[in-house]
Formats: C-alpha cells, structure tokens, sequence
C-alpha cells in the first residue's frame, strides 16, 4: 500500500515566522488546499485529493506542529494559535503562486480553515468545513456528562508539564484510542495508515498539545474578538459533519448560521474520519461548494 498521494509531489515551503510545512502538490486547475484533522496527517486526504486532481490544483500540507512539518516551540500561546496556522496556509498557498484558493478543514485544520476565513476573507474564494463547530461555540456546548466525548480538549489545556508527560507516556494507547473509537461503520483506514498516523504523532506530542492548549486560550480570545465585533464569513461556506446536534443538545446548523450567512448545511452517516470513509460523499460536497 502506498503510503503518499499517489501522482502527487512532495515539497517544503515556507510558511510563516520561519517555520516550514510539508505539503503534497498535484493536479491543474483553480486552487484548493485540503487541511488535515487529528490524529492524522495530510495523508487523510489521499481518496479525495485523487478524486479532485483531475479538476483542480489541489495542495495538503501537514500543519505546523504536525506531520513532516516544523514544530517549532511553543514559545508562547500565540505560536500555535489558529491565527498564526492560518497565516502559515496562506503563505504557502502564496509560495505556489496562488493568491486565492479554495479551503477545506477538517477537525483541527476545520478550525484553522475558519480561522483563516475571518482573517483572510479575501483570499479565500470557498471555504469547507468538517465535523466541527467553532472554537468558541465549542466549549460552550460542552456541558455536564456529556462533554465526556471531548475529554482530550480538557487534558490538553491544562499548563505545560503534565498533559505532555501523560500523553508522551502512552502515546500509542492515547492516539489509537481515538482513531478506534471515533471512526464510523464504513471505517476504512488500513492498519498502514493508521500505523503512520500513530508514529507522527507520538513524534509531534509538544505541538499537538500546544494546538490543543490554544483553543483553551488565545483562540478563544480571537473568536470573541469576532463575535464582538459582529465578524461573518464572507465566502460561500459548506459545512459536514456528524450529527453532534442531536447528541449534545444544540442546534448545530443555527451555530453555524451565525457565522456563515451563505452556508450550505450537511449531516453525514459517516464516522468522524469521513474523508477516508465516505471519499465519494465529501468529494461531491466539496464539488458542489466551487460550484457556489
């Protein structure tokens, strides 16, 4: 089993504040960047940045932090805040000629992909979003026995020290759970993958808590900044996901309305990892958005 995208070549580019991100570059056409979610890499992407090469330009990087990109110290909150991994996807974008681009996130890259349309309106022409909710809304959802299912953003927000040894100490154990537990009836993730997901990470444990440790913090503080100041986004926006609505008790299109007045709203059958289990759906979805 390959384990790149296939037809795809493999580059480094600059981001930002000296940090370099590795990223996967194939196809013609107008542009679109696919970010990864956790705990993966861009070689989540694989069935459908295939399927949209045909169509488009189409770039996946690995995320400050993770993969084969930098991982520079977490020096401060700011240094993994969403505002500083979406200025780095706008740079690399910029380093391959593209001044705009289509987005697409899922996960954590959903939540540097939103962070990077408030900040970047008009360099993002589409913007797609998978199985999350803003940052800000996200914790206030999150209540009582049910914010159970989000135990690991409450372990990683604690301050540096014992969320890193923890983790560190069981790596294997801490990110296969979630790969397991979170992947739907059409799983699909062959144990290569799944194997390399878990070796990237394990190699990454200060940067992905300090991802996780930023949305506790500063990016919490630039979401409200944008709520106070009435901030929408003002591309077309399709967001997927899970219905975590009906599970947490919230009316998930509405929170995502609020923020996105062009949104096109889908639940999904899939697991958490829908890209590679229903490759076919989210392509069609990202389809439909550039058509918008």
């Amino acid at each position: 089993m390959t384990l790149s995208l296939a037809g795809f070549d493999h580059v480094r580019l600059p981001g930002t504040d000296g940090v370099e991100l590795a990223a996967a570059v194939g196809g013609s056409g107008s542009p679109v960047v696919l970010l990864h979610g956790f705990p993966q890499t861009h070689l989540m992407w694989r069935h459908v940045a295939e399927r949209l090469a045909g169509e488009h330009t189409v770039i996946c990087p690995d995320l400050r932090g993770y993969g084969a990109s930098d991982k520079p110290a977490a020096t401060g909150p700011e240094v993994y805040s969403k505002r500083a991994m979406a200025a780095d996807v706008v740079a690399l974008a910029a380093a391959l000629g593209h001044e705009r681009f289509a987005l697409v996130g899922h996960d954590r890259g959903a939540l540097v992909a939103f962070r990077a349309g408030l900040d970047h309106p008009d360099t993002l022409t589409h913007l797609g979003l998978l199985d999350v909710v803003p940052t800000l809304d996200m914790w206030d959802v999150l209540h009582g026995v049910s914010a159970a299912v989000g135990y690991h953003l409450f372990l990683m927000a604690q301050p540096p020290g014992l969320p890193e040894t923890m983790i560190a100490n069981s790596a294997d154990a801490f990110f296969g759970s979630f790969l397991d537990a979170w992947a739907g009836e059409r799983a699909a993730m062959p144990e290569p993958v799944r194997a390399a997901y878990l070796r990237a990470c394990a190699a990454a444990v200060p940067s992905i808590v300090a991802d996780y440790r930023a949305s506790a913090g500063i990016d919490v503080t630039h979401d409200q900044a944008d709520r106070d100041a009435g901030s929408q986004l003002a591309m077309p926006v399709t967001v997927v996901q899970q219905d975590w609505g009906a599970r947490l008790g919230y009316d998930a299109a509405a929170v995502w309305q609020a923020w996105a007045p062009d949104l096109d709203h889908r639940l999904t059958r899939a697991g958490h990892f829908m890209a590679e289990e229903a490759p076919d759906e989210i392509t069609g979805a990202i389809r439909d958005l550039l058509l918008r």
